[in-house]
């Protein structure tokens, strides 16, 4: 890389700008040129100035971040462009130069015209701002990516600024982002193509972008990469400034080239030729103005299309004008952000500073939690949720009641099929049940034997039906809970957790009590329900004609009984079962039991169903003070614990008020430059 020459750093001296034209119409920001200038810094500095400091104070406070977008001339180009070259003559400066990526990160350039003698330069990167010498600016950017991206050829989308405070450069601020490649050579990432498009697409999609979009003349400007990119996003090119380097290269087809525009270039063209060499940035714009001059091909071109002084001028109308159009939109995103956050910061709680505080807040969320709980699940009352049928509670139980008194569940079990082996499981029973007593009486132990089988069988049946109850239970009371304590974290963990270890404790509870209805129905057959008594006479008034069946000597294979069904007998043709009053004990025991389990079932299901009524009104009227006793904690510290607020809560409250401060920071300075503009006699 070619060194800058010392001498020439205080101006860069643009000579060929007499061949220029006059600078386009800007009503906002344009005043008469003072003649003294020199033509590139010449563009209203004073007015300029103070539109390009505020955005760039919004771009240093970090705005884009509150999602508000900024105007910003994005310089994007093919790999070898001449990207570098060109951003070099705006800013009078050496910029990185090497073979392959040599720009790896967002480089924000910032030029300021400054009046001192002396430049001053420095870089603002990883929160420090680093100064520079003007000699040494190459190596300091190198050092500086480095840090940022790592050494090697990645990339990163951590930007750095350069700061050029300095006598005769133009007022602009742009982003300078790496070359296009699609080939990665000299160890890049495989991906370096998508890495660079999805960097050059995040900064050029705004439409407060301005893209300057660098092209070589020795190219066919329709196969650039980076005029494809643009076109993506700005398909009528409005947005589009090119820049052409190398003029002095492929000079032969370049005037054909930009006045065809044949890729849509909105903003027009700028031709400009590159510095050779060790060439001092004076000496470079001299032999510019005299190549557009003199050479054969390059003079019919129109002098407001060439040059670095015009691209320079041109760059600042755009800058003004698209600051100045964004401007009001810019306050008005800013102030939407701003309420919107003072907002949220406002229904966030305040932290709970005291022990009484926490508990009053407690006392609140519990009250509150113990009122819906009541209307869901013991009122019926669903107006907070109207649209959520799961929280509907009262409605949940009677389907959850319904489905285990139905077919599929207890009526339609095995233990209802009275055909299945007729009197087999009686017989075995009664054989079993043999003792010294009467013949005519039916023993009450078999009764019992046979009732405590059929029970152990669907004993099942009404655990589950508890166990399904009360998961449902807990889960609407974490839901309520949770929505009555949502914005204080630590007294929702903790609610939370007291309340689910109340409903679990309760739930054992419930479930013993289900399993004691379940043995207490096994100890011993009782119903004072007079359908027992009917039912069993009019199942009995069979047994004659059933015995008679069974003892013919040739019986039937099936028989048909009133209130059972059709029944298979064959089974009992066998001699050992042809004992009459074994028979007559088997149905009569058959029957008792058929008559008896009819009112069991109806019994179970209304047992259940009270059972639950009562624990759900316990639970919502009488035990939710173990909450307090849970929170207070065994050594009564509990409450004091909640008063520290959550790291995660406290993280969001700090930032919430360290972006209002910024987001009004950011719209006092919007709002003074537009007061100022506002003052300018045009």
């Amino acid at each position: 890389m070619s060194s800058h020459d010392e001498a020439d750093s205080g101006s860069i001296g643009y000579v060929g700008s007499q061949s220029a034209t006059p600078a386009m119409e800007l009503p906002m920001v344009m005043a008469a040129q003072p003649q003294h200038q020199a033509p590139i810094i010449s563009f209203y500095n004073h007015k300029i100035r103070p539109l390009l400091d505020v955005i760039d104070r919004l771009r240093l406070l970090m705005v884009m971040k509150e999602g508000i977008q900024l105007p910003t001339i994005v310089v994007v180009g093919d790999q070898s462009s001449g990207k570098s070259s060109v951003l070099e003559s705006l800013a009078g400066v050496n910029l990185p130069r090497s073979q392959g990526i040599c720009t790896r990160v967002p480089l924000i350039i910032r030029l300021q015209n400054h009046a001192s003698p002396r430049p001053e330069v420095y870089l603002e990167y990883n929160d420090k701002i680093v100064p520079v010498e003007e000699s040494n600016i190459s190596t300091a950017i190198n050092i500086a990516t480095d840090e940022v991206a790592g050494q090697g050829k990645s990339i990163s989308n951590t930007p750095v600024t350069l700061v050029v405070k300095k006598d005769g450069v133009p007022d602009l601020t742009m982003v300078d982002l790496p070359g296009i490649t699609r080939v990665p050579v000299h160890g890049q990432p495989e991906n370096i193509y998508e890495q660079i498009r999805d960097m050059i697409m995040h900064y050029i999609t705004p439409k407060e972008s301005i893209i300057l979009n660098v092209l070589s003349a020795t190219v066919d400007f329709s196969v650039c990469e980076s005029i494809r990119m643009s076109q993506q996003v700005d398909k009528s090119g409005e947005r589009t400034l090119a820049v052409v380097t190398k003029a002095d290269r492929a000079p032969e087809g370049l005037l054909d080239k930009v006045t065809a525009d044949d890729v849509n270039i909105g903003l027009g063209y700028v031709c400009v030729r590159n510095r050779v060499g060790d060439e001092s940035q004076e000496e470079a714009r001299k032999e510019e103005a005299k190549l557009f001059e003199t050479n054969a091909l390059l003079s019919s071109i129109d002098k407001s299309m060439v040059g670095v002084p015009v691209l320079a001028q041109k760059l600042v109308e755009i800058q003004a004008n698209i600051i100045a159009k964004c401007l009001p939109d810019i306050v008005k995103n800013i102030s939407a952000k701003l309420d919107a956050n003072v907002l949220e910061l406002e229904k966030m709680p305040k932290a709970l500073n005291s022990i009484t505080e926490a508990m009053q807040v407690l006392m609140r969320i519990i009250g509150a939690a113990k009122e819906s709980l009541k209307k869901l699940l013991w009122r019926g009352e669903f107006e907070e949720y109207p649209d959520d049928n799961t929280k509907h509670g009262t409605a949940r139980f009677v389907e959850m009641l319904n489905k285990f008194s139905d077919d599929l569940h207890l009526h339609g079990c095995e233990e209802n099929d009275l055909r299945k082996d007729f009197l087999v499981e009686e017989i075995k029973v009664l054989e079993d049940a043999k003792g010294f007593e009467l013949a005519n009486f039916l023993p009450r132990k078999a009764f019992l034997r046979v009732l405590q089988r059929k029970v152990d069988r669907i004993s099942h049946l009404p655990i589950e039906f508890a166990e399904n109850a009360w998961d449902y239970i807990d889960n609407v009371v974490m839901s309520v809970f949770t929505s009555h304590s949502e914005i204080y974290y630590l007294l929702k963990v903790s609610t939370k957790r007291a309340a689910h270890k109340l409903v679990q404790k309760m739930r054992e509870q419930s479930i013993n009590r289900v399993k004691e209805i379940v043995e207490m129905e096994k100890l011993t057959g009782y119903t004072c329900n007079p359908d027992y008594m009917t039912e069993w006479t009019l199942l009995m008034i069979q047994q004659d004609k059933f015995i008679s069946h069974v003892n013919m000597i040739q019986p039937p294979s099936r028989v048909v009984l009133e209130g059972i069904g059709d029944i298979e007998i064959k089974h009992l043709n066998q001699r050992q079962h042809k004992n009459v009053l074994l028979l007559q004990q088997a149905f009569d025991l058959k029957m008792r039991m058929s008559a008896y389990w009819k009112i069991f079932k109806v019994r179970l299901v209304d047992s259940m169903a009270l059972h639950l009524q009562y624990s759900v009104h316990n639970l919502v009227n009488n035990d939710m003070e173990e909450i307090v006793k849970e929170l207070m904690g065994d050594d009564g510290h509990g409450i004091e614990r909640m008063t520290k607020e959550s790291p995660v809560m406290s993280a969001k409250r700090e930032k919430l008020k360290r972006s209002i401060e910024l987001l009004k920071e950011c719209k006092d300075s919007v709002t003074n430059i537009m007061d100022m503009i506002a003052g300018y006699d045009y």
